[in-house]
Order: structure tokens, then C-alpha cells, then sequence
């Protein structure tokens, strides 16, 4: 049997998943990272992309616009801005999130992080294929 972490994924509207796996895939802000059991205690900042757990169950992706993931030897627990089911994800939702991060990429006095975080929504879609 594999080893596992206790993974747990939080938005501000509900929490999404509490269960164990054996890796989850982060899109961190400083580059894709996979957390396991035994991982180095770690705070990373989130991207726009998809988070993927493996566990018991399969594979399962949320998307994901930001926040934060604490992780360590034993678990992985994810803060998220906004988090969806990617099964649950349908395309007019992730085109209100591309308008949304367009027009905050308007005003944001910083255009290379406003343009990135922007990209990365396109990116992640064409990786969902949705």
C-alpha cells in the first residue's frame, strides 16, 4: 500500500475535499510542484491552474485561481481564492473567471503578474480542454 498525506482543499464558499492521497500536483506560483508523504515543510503561493490529487480513488483535478498550500510530512492543506471540481467546471464558469482576471489585469498596477495570472487561466483551459 502506498504511503499517504492527509490532503485538504478549503475556499472561501465550502471545503472541497478532505481525504488521504498519495501525491497531490500544485500549481505553485514558482513553479509546478508534487507533494508526498515525507515532503519538507513548505508554504507556496497558487497560480491559476489545476491542482491534481492522486489517491485510493483515481485521479481527481480541481481548478484553482490562487492562494496558498501548507505543506508537510504528513499532509497537504490548500487554501484556495476560488476551487472547483473540474468535472463540475463547465465553460461559461471559466470564462467568467478569464473576464474576471482580465479586468483585474486592467487595473493592476502590476501588468507582468496581472498578464501571467491571466495566461496561466488560458493554459490551464487548454489543459482541461474545456
Amino acid at each position: 500500500m502506498a504511503s499517504t498525506v492527509q490532503f485538504d482543499l478549503v475556499s472561501p464558499e465550502r471545503r472541497l475535499a478532505s481525504y488521504p492521497a498519495t501525491e497531490v500536483q500544485i500549481p505553485g506560483a514558482m513553479g509546478d510542484l508534487t507533494a508526498m508523504e515525507g515532503h519538507a515543510a513548505t508554504i507556496t503561493s497558487l497560480r491559476p491552474g489545476l491542482l491534481k490529487v492522486v489517491s485510493a480513488e483515481g485521479m481527481k483535478a480541481y481548478v484553482v485561481t490562487g492562494g496558498f498550500a501548507e505543506i508537510s510530512a504528513t499532509g497537504v492543506s490548500v487554501l484556495a481564492e476560488q476551487a472547483v471540481p473540474l468535472d463540475e467546471m463547465t465553460g461559461a464558469q471559466l470564462d467568467a473567471l478569464v473576464a474576471d482576471a482580465c479586468e483585474a489585469a486592467a487595473v493592476n498596477p502590476n501588468k507582468d503578474v496581472a498578464d501571467q495570472a491571466v495566461a496561466d487561466l488560458y493554459a490551464m483551459r487548454a489543459q482541461a480542454g474545456i
